[in-house]
Protein backbone atom coordinates (compact mmCIF):
# COMPACT_ATOMS: atom_id res chain seq x y z
CA UNK A 1 0.00 0.00 0.00
CA UNK A 2 1.23 3.25 -1.07
CA UNK A 3 1.04 5.76 1.67
CA UNK A 4 1.94 8.93 -0.29
CA UNK A 5 -1.26 8.39 -2.50
CA UNK A 6 -4.59 9.52 -1.30
CA UNK A 7 -6.28 9.69 -5.05
CA UNK A 8 -9.90 9.21 -3.97
CA UNK A 9 -11.76 9.07 -0.17
CA UNK A 10 -11.33 5.46 0.00
CA UNK A 11 -7.38 5.52 -0.63
CA UNK A 12 -8.08 8.42 1.86
CA UNK A 13 -9.65 6.12 4.45
CA UNK A 14 -7.05 3.86 4.10
CA UNK A 15 -4.08 5.51 4.66
CA UNK A 16 -5.79 7.44 8.07
CA UNK A 17 -6.56 3.46 9.26
CA UNK A 18 -3.14 2.75 8.71
CA UNK A 19 -1.80 5.51 10.16
CA UNK A 20 -4.16 4.78 13.52
CA UNK A 21 -3.08 1.40 13.62
CA UNK A 22 0.50 1.30 12.76
CA UNK A 23 1.42 4.61 13.93
CA UNK A 24 4.98 3.70 14.11
CA UNK A 25 5.10 2.18 10.48
CA UNK A 26 3.36 4.84 9.39
CA UNK A 27 5.64 7.42 10.44
CA UNK A 28 8.75 5.46 9.32
CA UNK A 29 7.57 5.22 5.93
CA UNK A 30 8.13 8.55 5.26
CA UNK A 31 11.32 8.93 6.82
CA UNK A 32 12.66 7.25 4.79
CA UNK A 33 11.73 9.49 2.19
CA UNK A 34 13.15 12.47 3.86
CA UNK A 35 9.81 13.92 4.64
CA UNK A 36 7.43 14.06 7.65
CA UNK A 37 3.58 13.03 7.57
CA UNK A 38 2.78 17.02 7.99
CA UNK A 39 5.47 17.61 4.47
CA UNK A 40 8.18 19.34 6.44
CA UNK A 41 11.76 18.40 5.91
CA UNK A 42 13.39 16.36 8.86
CA UNK A 43 15.14 19.74 10.28
CA UNK A 44 12.82 22.08 9.37
CA UNK A 45 10.67 23.63 12.37
CA UNK A 46 7.01 24.55 12.13
CA UNK A 47 5.60 28.12 11.25
CA UNK A 48 6.68 30.30 14.28
CA UNK A 49 4.66 33.35 15.44
CA UNK A 50 5.40 35.98 18.80
CA UNK A 51 2.49 39.20 19.24
CA UNK A 52 3.22 41.29 22.40
CA UNK A 53 0.59 43.21 24.45
CA UNK A 54 -1.69 40.09 24.60
CA UNK A 55 -3.47 40.94 27.43
CA UNK A 56 -4.35 44.08 28.07
CA UNK A 57 -4.67 44.08 31.95
CA UNK A 58 -1.30 42.20 32.73
CA UNK A 59 2.11 44.06 33.33
CA UNK A 60 3.64 42.15 30.40
CA UNK A 61 2.27 39.60 27.94
CA UNK A 62 2.75 37.68 24.80
CA UNK A 63 1.20 35.05 22.69
CA UNK A 64 3.53 32.71 21.14
CA UNK A 65 2.91 29.61 18.12
CA UNK A 66 4.98 27.10 16.67
CA UNK A 67 3.01 25.49 14.38
CA UNK A 68 -0.49 25.08 16.43
CA UNK A 69 1.05 24.74 19.86
CA UNK A 70 -0.26 27.75 20.81
CA UNK A 71 1.13 29.72 24.63
CA UNK A 72 -0.19 32.75 26.47
CA UNK A 73 2.19 34.52 28.46
CA UNK A 74 1.36 37.12 31.21
CA UNK A 75 3.59 38.78 34.08
CA UNK A 76 1.61 40.27 37.06
CA UNK A 77 4.26 42.81 39.16
CA UNK A 78 3.33 42.52 42.77
CA UNK A 79 5.55 44.54 45.54
CA UNK A 80 6.63 42.46 48.35
CA UNK A 81 9.84 42.38 51.18
CA UNK A 82 12.73 41.16 50.03
CA UNK A 83 14.61 38.19 51.90
CA UNK A 84 17.15 38.88 54.55
CA UNK A 85 19.47 36.66 52.12
CA UNK A 86 18.68 39.07 49.45
CA UNK A 87 17.47 42.34 50.48
CA UNK A 88 18.62 43.74 47.07
CA UNK A 89 17.31 41.64 44.97
CA UNK A 90 13.37 40.81 43.78
CA UNK A 91 11.93 37.76 42.41
CA UNK A 92 10.52 35.74 40.28
CA UNK A 93 7.36 32.93 40.39
CA UNK A 94 6.79 30.58 37.15
CA UNK A 95 3.52 28.71 36.82
CA UNK A 96 2.62 26.48 33.66
CA UNK A 97 -1.02 25.92 33.38
CA UNK A 98 -2.77 23.19 30.82
CA UNK A 99 -6.34 23.41 31.16
CA UNK A 100 -8.87 20.90 29.46
CA UNK A 101 -9.27 22.38 25.97
CA UNK A 102 -5.55 22.19 25.63
CA UNK A 103 -5.65 18.37 24.51
CA UNK A 104 -7.71 15.67 24.23
CA UNK A 105 -5.53 13.72 26.82
CA UNK A 106 -5.50 16.36 29.78
CA UNK A 107 -8.96 15.46 31.82
CA UNK A 108 -11.00 18.29 33.95
CA UNK A 109 -10.20 17.97 37.18
CA UNK A 110 -6.76 16.30 37.02
CA UNK A 111 -3.78 18.47 36.42
CA UNK A 112 -1.41 17.13 33.66
CA UNK A 113 1.37 15.39 34.66
CA UNK A 114 3.26 17.51 32.03
CA UNK A 115 2.70 21.11 33.89
CA UNK A 116 4.77 21.16 36.64
CA UNK A 117 7.75 19.61 35.07
CA UNK A 118 7.23 22.60 32.00
CA UNK A 119 6.91 25.17 34.98
CA UNK A 120 10.54 23.71 36.68
CA UNK A 121 12.03 23.69 33.24
CA UNK A 122 11.31 27.30 32.46
CA UNK A 123 11.78 28.75 36.25
CA UNK A 124 15.50 27.25 35.85
CA UNK A 125 16.20 28.64 32.29
CA UNK A 126 15.35 31.71 33.05
CA UNK A 127 16.98 32.02 36.54
CA UNK A 128 20.38 30.20 34.92
CA UNK A 129 20.38 31.96 31.66
CA UNK A 130 20.44 35.44 33.41
CA UNK A 131 17.47 36.98 31.38
CA UNK A 132 16.29 39.11 34.20
CA UNK A 133 18.85 40.79 36.82
CA UNK A 134 16.93 40.49 40.09
CA UNK A 135 19.00 43.58 41.62
CA UNK A 136 16.54 45.66 38.71
CA UNK A 137 13.54 44.13 40.61
CA UNK A 138 14.76 45.74 43.87
CA UNK A 139 12.73 49.00 45.07
CA UNK A 140 13.78 49.95 48.42
CA UNK A 141 16.59 47.46 50.21
CA UNK A 142 15.94 45.18 52.48
CA UNK A 143 11.93 46.83 52.42
CA UNK A 144 10.63 46.20 48.94
CA UNK A 145 11.25 44.44 45.59
CA UNK A 146 9.10 42.70 42.98
CA UNK A 147 7.56 39.89 42.55
CA UNK A 148 7.42 39.01 39.13
CA UNK A 149 4.42 36.37 38.91
CA UNK A 150 4.42 34.67 35.74
CA UNK A 151 1.61 32.60 34.44
CA UNK A 152 1.56 30.63 30.65
CA UNK A 153 -1.56 28.92 29.66
CA UNK A 154 -1.10 26.46 27.07
CA UNK A 155 -3.67 27.15 24.41
CA UNK A 156 -2.97 24.26 22.26
CA UNK A 157 -0.61 21.27 22.88
CA UNK A 158 0.50 19.77 19.68
CA UNK A 159 4.39 19.18 20.69
CA UNK A 160 7.43 21.05 21.67
CA UNK A 161 5.80 22.46 24.42
CA UNK A 162 8.36 23.96 26.25
CA UNK A 163 10.14 25.47 23.01
CA UNK A 164 6.84 28.05 22.56
CA UNK A 165 6.36 28.17 26.64
CA UNK A 166 9.95 29.88 26.84
CA UNK A 167 9.22 32.01 23.43
CA UNK A 168 6.12 33.53 24.73
CA UNK A 169 8.04 34.12 28.40
CA UNK A 170 10.51 35.66 26.62
CA UNK A 171 8.47 37.90 24.72
CA UNK A 172 6.40 38.52 27.98
CA UNK A 173 9.42 40.22 29.96
CA UNK A 174 10.60 41.82 26.77
CA UNK A 175 7.04 43.91 26.46
CA UNK A 176 6.86 44.39 30.29
CA UNK A 177 6.37 47.86 31.87
CA UNK A 178 7.14 48.20 35.38
CA UNK A 179 4.02 49.98 37.23
CA UNK A 180 5.28 53.54 38.87
CA UNK A 181 5.47 53.56 42.58
CA UNK A 182 6.01 55.81 45.26
CA UNK A 183 6.29 56.01 49.27
CA UNK A 184 3.69 57.26 51.25
CA UNK A 185 4.23 58.56 54.95
CA UNK A 186 4.72 55.23 56.47
CA UNK A 187 7.60 54.36 54.36
CA UNK A 188 5.24 51.73 52.52
CA UNK A 189 5.30 51.70 48.59
CA UNK A 190 1.93 52.42 47.04
CA UNK A 191 1.28 52.56 43.48
CA UNK A 192 0.88 55.78 41.47
CA UNK A 193 -1.85 55.12 38.58
CA UNK A 194 -1.10 56.21 35.22
CA UNK A 195 -3.95 58.55 34.13
CA UNK A 196 -3.25 60.23 37.87
CA UNK A 197 -0.46 62.72 39.41
CA UNK A 198 1.01 61.87 42.26
CA UNK A 199 2.88 64.60 44.64
CA UNK A 200 5.42 62.03 45.82
CA UNK A 201 8.43 61.36 43.46
CA UNK A 202 8.69 57.79 42.08
CA UNK A 203 10.78 55.36 43.43
CA UNK A 204 11.08 53.56 40.19
CA UNK A 205 10.35 56.73 37.22
CA UNK A 206 13.47 55.49 35.23
CA UNK A 207 13.69 51.95 35.94
CA UNK A 208 9.97 50.99 33.98
CA UNK A 209 11.84 48.06 31.36
CA UNK A 210 14.51 45.39 32.44
CA UNK A 211 17.53 45.19 30.84
CA UNK A 212 17.19 41.45 29.20
CA UNK A 213 20.96 41.11 28.47
CA UNK A 214 21.16 37.11 27.83
CA UNK A 215 17.76 35.95 26.10
CA UNK A 216 17.30 31.86 26.00
CA UNK A 217 15.88 30.43 22.95
CA UNK A 218 15.27 26.48 22.95
CA UNK A 219 14.79 23.74 20.06
CA UNK A 220 13.24 19.93 21.03
CA UNK A 221 14.55 17.45 18.56
CA UNK A 222 13.36 13.81 18.38
CA UNK A 223 15.95 11.05 17.71
CA UNK A 224 14.55 8.40 16.16
CA UNK A 225 16.83 5.38 15.05
CA UNK A 226 19.56 7.25 12.96
CA UNK A 227 16.91 10.74 11.96
CA UNK A 228 17.04 13.95 13.98
CA UNK A 229 13.40 15.60 13.45
CA UNK A 230 13.42 19.24 14.38
CA UNK A 231 10.24 20.30 16.38
CA UNK A 232 8.20 17.43 17.30
CA UNK A 233 4.33 17.32 16.86
CA UNK A 234 2.64 15.72 19.77
CA UNK A 235 1.96 12.33 17.27
CA UNK A 236 5.46 12.40 16.80
CA UNK A 237 6.51 12.97 20.59
CA UNK A 238 3.61 10.00 21.83
CA UNK A 239 5.27 7.87 18.99
CA UNK A 240 9.39 8.38 18.69
CA UNK A 241 9.76 8.74 22.85
CA UNK A 242 13.42 10.03 22.33
CA UNK A 243 14.17 13.77 23.14
CA UNK A 244 16.50 16.12 23.61
CA UNK A 245 16.14 20.20 24.43
CA UNK A 246 18.89 22.34 23.60
CA UNK A 247 18.41 25.91 25.16
CA UNK A 248 21.30 28.86 24.04
CA UNK A 249 21.62 31.85 25.12
CA UNK A 250 21.45 35.19 23.01
CA UNK A 251 25.38 34.92 22.60
CA UNK A 252 24.60 31.48 21.71
CA UNK A 253 26.47 30.02 24.62
CA UNK A 254 24.72 26.75 25.83
CA UNK A 255 22.48 26.98 29.19
CA UNK A 256 21.14 23.73 29.67
CA UNK A 257 20.98 20.44 27.59
CA UNK A 258 18.01 18.21 28.69
CA UNK A 259 17.04 14.33 27.60
CA UNK A 260 14.44 12.61 29.85
CA UNK A 261 15.42 9.34 28.79
CA UNK A 262 13.79 7.58 26.02
CA UNK A 263 14.93 3.91 23.90
CA UNK A 264 17.83 6.05 21.45
CA UNK A 265 21.47 6.14 23.16
CA UNK A 266 22.61 10.54 22.67
CA UNK A 267 25.80 10.39 21.11
CA UNK A 268 28.23 13.21 21.30
CA UNK A 269 27.89 13.79 17.27
CA UNK A 270 23.94 13.53 17.35
CA UNK A 271 24.24 16.13 20.60
CA UNK A 272 26.52 18.25 18.86
CA UNK A 273 24.25 18.08 15.25
CA UNK A 274 21.50 19.21 17.92
CA UNK A 275 23.36 21.88 19.46
CA UNK A 276 23.95 23.00 15.99
CA UNK A 277 20.46 22.73 14.92
CA UNK A 278 19.66 25.03 17.59
CA UNK A 279 21.91 27.90 16.75
CA UNK A 280 20.56 28.21 13.46
CA UNK A 281 16.41 28.29 15.49
CA UNK A 282 17.99 30.95 17.74
CA UNK A 283 18.56 33.30 14.60
CA UNK A 284 15.47 32.53 13.23
CA UNK A 285 13.40 33.23 16.96
CA UNK A 286 15.42 36.19 17.83
CA UNK A 287 14.20 37.49 14.61
CA UNK A 288 10.58 36.88 15.37
CA UNK A 289 11.09 38.90 18.65
CA UNK A 290 12.78 41.64 17.12
CA UNK A 291 9.86 41.80 14.72
CA UNK A 292 7.24 42.01 17.11
CA UNK A 293 9.17 44.75 19.00
CA UNK A 294 9.08 46.64 16.33
CA UNK A 295 5.42 45.89 15.88
CA UNK A 296 5.05 47.27 19.30
CA UNK A 297 6.74 50.73 18.41
CA UNK A 298 4.74 51.46 15.39
CA UNK A 299 1.39 50.90 17.10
Amino acid sequence: MDVGNGGDLSSEMEVEAFRRLFPLRFHERHLVESIRSDGRQLKKARDTSLALGAVSSANGSALAKVGCTTMLAAIKMEVMTPTAESPDEGSIAVDFHMPPICSPHVRPGRPAETAPVVAKQLSDTILSSGLVDLKELSLVSGKAAWMAYLDIYCLDADGSLFDAALLSAVGAFSHLQIPIVSLNDDGRVVLISDDKKSEREPVNKDRRKLTLKNKPFSQTCILHKNYILLDPTAEEEAIMETMVTVVLDSSGLLVSLYKPGGPVLARTSVLQDCIELTRQRRKELEKILNEALSDMEVD
